[in-house]
């Protein structure tokens, strides 16, 4: 398993650059390039099924088979949704020229509000103050831009969806949309909302488990 820590995220590349989800596929790919994996299952949670998807888009030699959790092939449908990524574009510029102590303590006043004190929310704010602030709004931003209707039905590698049902953010329906776009694509429900991935392992685990098996064993078998 390689998993990678996205710019501006976590431990993740720190980059003058303004934050773009190709430059992260393209980030995933070198990775490979550098650790001798000459082919991959592709899994995106959220942000990294867009990621996932322009892997293949742009590297497809290196994508044997994808797994998309929680995420869509875009954000930004309906008046609310594009209501808060138009408030994000305008963030994301304005972060850019905030102190990054201002950033700072302004986002992790929000989160601490929204993730309570339990283990994921000390763990998400852990996780939120190795990232840069500017860097993370500005991927928010990018999400709301993302849009892979023109080319999502040509994926031609073994493809999983992971439903969380109960998600609040990316709504459920939009992620069977993502399954029903590309040819093949199995559907794995799973009960739990966003961030039943920390939350509910014992609920998350079993269904990404068996994505995984059966997008292996249909690569296997091509």
């Amino acid at each position: 398993v390689v998993a990678i820590d996205h710019r501006g995220h976590g431990r993740g590349i720190r980059s003058p650059d303004r934050f773009r989800l190709a430059d992260c596929a393209d980030d995933a790919a070198a990775a490979c390039a550098a650790l001798g994996v000459d082919r991959v299952i592709a899994v995106g949670y959220s942000m990294g099924g867009p990621i996932a998807q322009l892997l293949w888009h742009r590297h497809r030699a290196l994508v044997a088979g994808l797994v998309f959790c929680a995420t869509a092939r875009n954000f930004r449908g309906r008046t609310g949704e594009k209501l808060t990524f138009q408030a994000l574009d305008g963030l994301s510029v304005l972060a850019r020229g905030t102190p990054d102590s201002w950033r700072r303590r302004a986002a992790l006043r929000v989160l601490a509000g929204r993730t309570g004190e339990g283990r994921y929310g000390q763990w998400a704010l852990g996780e939120y103050r190795r990232g840069e602030p500017h860097t993370i709004i500005e991927a928010g931003a990018a999400i709301g831009r993302f849009s892979s209707h023109e080319w999502i039905h040509e994926i031609d590698v073994p493809t999983a969806v992971v439903v969380t049902e109960l998600d609040q953010v990316v709504p459920p329906h939009r992620q069977r949309k993502l399954a029903e776009a590309v040819p093949g694509a199995t559907v794995h429900p799973v009960q739990g909302d966003h961030v039943c991935c920390v939350q509910r392992p014992d609920r998350f685990v079993p269904a990404l488990v068996g994505a995984c098996a059966d997008v292996a064993a249909r690569t296997a078998g091509a």
